[in-house]
């Protein structure tokens, strides 16, 4: 991939060549199945369209210095994603189905895992959402989970140099008793307006308050919240906190 300047990668959507998908019919998981299309037949009353019956993860590999590509704790992401499912009633996706979709289209896209030592890495999107169509609110009894990749730089355009973060306390994430600690698309639309007002106002992203006095640290848009102080790492204990993978292998 020699056209790719891995070093000026933005964290944004890349086409690489394939990705991969599983659909859930008659209460069972179907057979992997590979493609090389960006889209998706989807029915015009599916339920991830009306009700929000979607969940997602994000997961990193890195080329290490050897050569090989490792993949950061996807095990972690597995489980969250089972539990993200389970919170909006969706078929959990069992762990040997997500392995094997994550392992198939790693190998399928590797060339566009990135060297060692450019600070980039191979961007990994699982995403499950409700199919079968519903005008009613409730669940759909057909799913599809799919796995698509792509090579991404630092989550934020200033890299890895410290940014400026608005605090906002006249919105919030997520219900105290809602979806906050789970990985659905809805907790992050809620975060759209004023994630682009704090970008307006010279800001990279948002601190979130928590929902109910609005006077104590959540978390931010995008990740988990910690500090350190005293040699001690503190992080806020609040239950519409999406749990970090990354947070917890810090502490």
């Amino acid at each position: 991939m020699e056209n790719i300047d891995w070093g000026s990668l933005p964290f944004g959507y890349f086409k690489t060549d394939y990705n991969v998908r599983s659909y859930y019919r008659d209460g069972k998981w179907g057979e992997l199945e590979i493609t090389s299309s960006e889209y998706i037949p989807i029915h015009i009353a599916a339920t991830c369209l009306h009700y929000g019956q979607e969940a997602f993860e994000g997961i990193k590999a890195f080329r290490g210095v050897d050569g090989k590509v490792r993949v950061f704790r996807w095990d972690e992401n597995a489980k969250r994603m089972r539990r993200s499912a389970a919170g909006i009633m969706m078929a959990e996706v069992p762990d040997e189905l997500f392995k094997k979709a994550m392992v198939t289209v790693i190998k399928l896209n590797e060339k566009y895992v990135p060297p060692y030592g450019t600070g980039a890495a191979l961007y990994i999107r699982p995403l499950l959402i409700g199919t079968g169509p519903q005008i009613g609110i409730n669940p759909a009894i057909e799913y599809l989970f799919m796995i698509l990749v792509g090579p991404v730089g630092p989550y934020f355009k200033e890299g890895f140099n410290p940014v400026k973060i608005q605090l906002v306390s006249d919105y919030d994430r997520a219900a105290p008793q809602g979806t906050g600690h789970i990985k659905v698309g809805g907790n992050y639309a809620a975060s759209l307006r004023p994630a682009d007002r704090a970008k307006m106002e010279g800001h990279a992203n948002i601190l979130f308050l928590d929902s109910t006095e609005h006077k104590y640290i959540d978390e931010a848009g995008p990740a988990n919240f910690f500090g350190i102080k005293g040699n001690n790492y503190i992080t806020p204990d609040s239950p519409t906190i999406l749990p970090s993978i990354t947070n917890m292998s810090l502490q």
